[in-house]
């Protein structure tokens, strides 16, 4: 019997990306593909790329030149794949590239430098295909593309307008993810409030009933699977709000990361986003007066084009004023074909950098002084990791994602199992975690 074709896979970039990684092994395996976890197993290396903004190109050309030399055979996909004179100026020797969630070119590739082998006793995938994530939680991408048209972004030219999966397909999906294991579903798209606005919230029948492609009926869907569902990328649209009374209830996780990017209204008008801040911050007061555990994640960017000493202050008083929980920051980069670019007013990156340094500051002040409200709670977490060699556990509340917050770390691992709910007491906190002792192993 004639071997099975190894591939190894990079995968960079957001979790969007990583679900487009997953479809692509899941479609080799079907094939009788097998997968390396190096370089030199490898008859061929596919690279996930992102290109966001420069850094993250510049990471995708590394990580693209890696490969050449450890490998040698490259094939390209994913955001910076659209800009394949680039990748050719540089690494002219790739062998195909492709740009975002065009799995069939990835696999055509794949199959002219690695042709498949049939096999029945390997060519089995599970219902669920292949994951990339841990068993016990799981990206689930509910729709393609985005309709903003942000002055910084490009995502729409990358990706396209929004896609919206039918309801019926997210759902099925949903629940053979729970039924295989998974405990968390975490929501994914570029505008997740946005979902069915393109399909005219065209109905499909999930198990003999007609639901709408609607935000609140999709989350209030997966609400009844039984795993916690964690909703990412959300844009503060009105309709958002119908969402709260389902986290208050316990159906879904009391979890909002909506992208505010920043607060001054000059900035947000340049940005092209939605300008009134003082609205929002009045909305964000009636949803935790709806669910008092409500955690709020965001980003923001400092050093925007035009961005005064002013509009920074306007924004380091509303983090402090909201109580943004979770908070990423990133210095402005140009990206190549952004109207941003055409704006007067460029920020030196010495303020750049000091005024993400200030705002780190805050944003530490405001998550230590939110989690430390956490002290003497007792609740559910998932164990996401056993530290053996110091008897404890690396888990997760309610108010964690994976990889972008922070964790709750139990002292005592004994009885514990990664993948499983627990129930602690939290007995202390600094800036990010929270600690906290076992009440009952059965969470």
């Amino acid at each position: 019997m004639n071997k099975a074709p190894n591939i190894g896979l990079v995968s960079l970039g957001c979790p969007k990306a990583l679900v487009d990684s997953e479809r692509i092994i899941s479609t080799l395996r079907a094939q009788g593909y097998l997968f390396s976890p190096n370089y030199a197993g490898a008859d061929a290396v596919i690279v996930n790329t992102c290109g966001f903004i420069d850094s993250a190109k510049a990471e995708s050309l590394e990580a693209i030149g890696e490969a050449i030399k450890e490998n040698g055979k490259v094939i390209v996909t994913g955001c910076l794949g659209v800009e394949e004179n680039l990748i050719r100026e540089i690494h002219p020797n790739v062998l195909a590239i492709s740009g975002p969630h065009q799995y069939e070119a990835v696999v055509k590739a794949v199959h002219e430098v690695a042709p498949p082998i049939a096999n029945p006793y390997a060519d089995l995938v599970p219902e669920i295909g292949l994951k990339l994530t841990p068993r016990h939680y799981s990206y689930l991408k509910i729709s393609e593309g985005c309709n903003n048209r942000c002055s910084f972004c490009i995502i729409p030219d990358i990706r396209g307008d929004l896609v919206s999966r039918p309801i019926a397909s997210v759902l099925y999906e949903a629940e053979r993810l729970v039924k295989a294991g998974t405990k968390e579903l975490l929501v994914i798209s570029q505008d997740t409030s946005a979902y069915g606005m393109d399909i005219k919230y065209k109905t499909s029948k999930f198990h003999g009933k007609e639901i709408a492609a609607k935000f609140y009926q999709l989350s209030e869907h997966l609400g009844e699977l039984g795993a916690w569902v964690r909703l990412h990328y959300v844009y503060p649209y009105p309709h958002v709000d119908a969402v709260l009374p389902l986290m208050a209830e316990g159906k879904i996780l009391p979890y909002l990361d909506i992208p505010f990017q920043h607060a001054s209204p000059s900035v947000l008008k340049a940005m092209r986003r939605p300008a009134n801040q003082d609205k929002v911050f009045s909305r964000i007061n009636a949803w935790r007066d709806i669910c008092p555990d409500l955690a709020i994640r965001s980003t923001f960017i400092v050093g925007f084009p035009g961005e005064t000493n002013e509009d920074f202050e306007i924004l380091l008083d509303w983090i402090s004023s909201a109580g943004i929980d979770r908070i990423g920051c990133f210095e402005y980069e140009p990206v190549k074909g952004a109207k941003a670019n055409e704006l007067e007013g460029q920020v030196p990156d010495e303020l750049k950098k000091e005024r993400f340094e200030r705002l780190m500051e805050v944003a530490q002040q405001v998550s230590a002084e939110r989690l430390a409200t956490k002290i003497g709670r007792n609740i559910k977490v998932l164990v996401d990791e056993i530290d053996l060699e110091n008897d404890r556990a690396i888990a997760r509340s309610i108010w964690d994602a994976p990889d972008v917050d922070g964790v709750v770390i139990i002292e005592g691992a004994k009885g514990l199992e990664v993948g499983e709910f627990a129930k602690v007491k939290i007995i202390d906190s600094d800036i990010y975690d929270l600690y906290g002792e076992m009440t009952d192993k059965n969470g």
